[in-house]
């Protein structure tokens, strides 16, 4: 796993970490244009960036509608607390598991699950979910749409 640093950011670190959460695929010599640098000491703040952790990868954003996985859904559960390592090494291992959360409140994680329909969304629960080690109850939320997704960290700061 990579050692984040504490590392403070200038102006310059905000404006290429903004454009980059617009356009991943940007040219480095498009980038500095953008934030006022040369090819290279762009390329060279970007790779600190990463090396320093505030960036973290680079992926695709991809729709999950074309991929044929139409429903989305928000599964709080609850887990017993001798089983958490178990649960979660499961629920990192398990491929329809688009992220989790451990959270406070009435509930010790948040899953969001992809499915391609709700009769499979249905089989996962009853058949993979509850039977992974610790878990107690869930509670299940069907998204009806997505208002809104990857939200600029930029803006953030």
């Amino acid at each position: 796993m990579k050692e984040l640093k504490e590392r403070k950011l200038d102006k310059v670190d905000l404006k290429i970490i903004s454009e980059l959460e617009k356009e991943g695929r940007i040219s480095f010599a498009a980038l500095g244009e953008l934030v006022g640098l040369s090819k290279t000491p762009c390329w060279n703040r970007v790779k600190e960036l990463g090396s320093s952790g505030v960036i973290d990868g680079f992926s695709a954003n991809l729709n999950p509608e074309t991929l044929g996985l139409h429903v989305r859904a928000l599964v709080h559960v609850v887990v017993d607390f001798d089983y958490y390592l178990e649960f979660e090494k499961a629920i990192i291992d398990h491929a329809s598991v688009r992220s989790c959360h451990a959270v406070t409140g009435d509930f010790d994680y948040v899953l969001e699950i992809l499915s391609s329909d709700i009769n499979s969304f249905d089989h996962l629960l009853r058949a993979e979910l509850s039977r992974i080690p610790g878990v107690q109850r869930f509670n299940t939320s069907i998204t009806t749409r997505m208002v809104k997704s990857h939200g600029p960290y930029s803006q953030m700061l």
